[in-house]
């Protein structure tokens, strides 16, 4: 009896994942393993930027608040510090926002802990 194979879901997996692969260049697009390739790392990459983008954000937003702090005559770390000793729990993100977008409210806080 010859061999049997499944050819019509072989060849739905490899449309499918052909189909993620629309728009690369070269033979990442229509090429089977180096699509497949492409397509596997490209996954990893999310899988790792997903973190990273945590880590990028988190800088970011230092950045900004010691931009806005040094406006203040003062640095990010004495501002930090003083925000924890005076039991003032604002994060990063929201500190960063008001210094960006709102910068009375931002020096308000800030002459609150000198």
């Amino acid at each position: 009896m010859p061999r049997s194979v499944n050819h019509v879901a072989s060849r739905a997996k490899r449309k499918r994942i052909l189909k993620l692969t629309r728009g690369y260049y070269g033979a990442r697009k229509n090429v089977w393993t180096v699509a497949k390739n492409t397509w596997e790392k490209g996954l990893t990459y999310a899988y790792r930027d997903r973190r990273n983008k945590k880590r990028t954000f988190r800088a970011l937003w230092i950045q900004r608040i010691n931009a806005a702090a040094r406006l203040e005559n003062m640095s990010y770390s004495t501002l930090m510090g003083a925000l924890h000793k005076a039991g003032i729990e604002i994060n990063r993100k929201v500190l960063a926002d008001l210094a960006v977008n709102n910068p009375e409210a931002f020096k308000a806080i800030v002459a609150k802990v000198k």
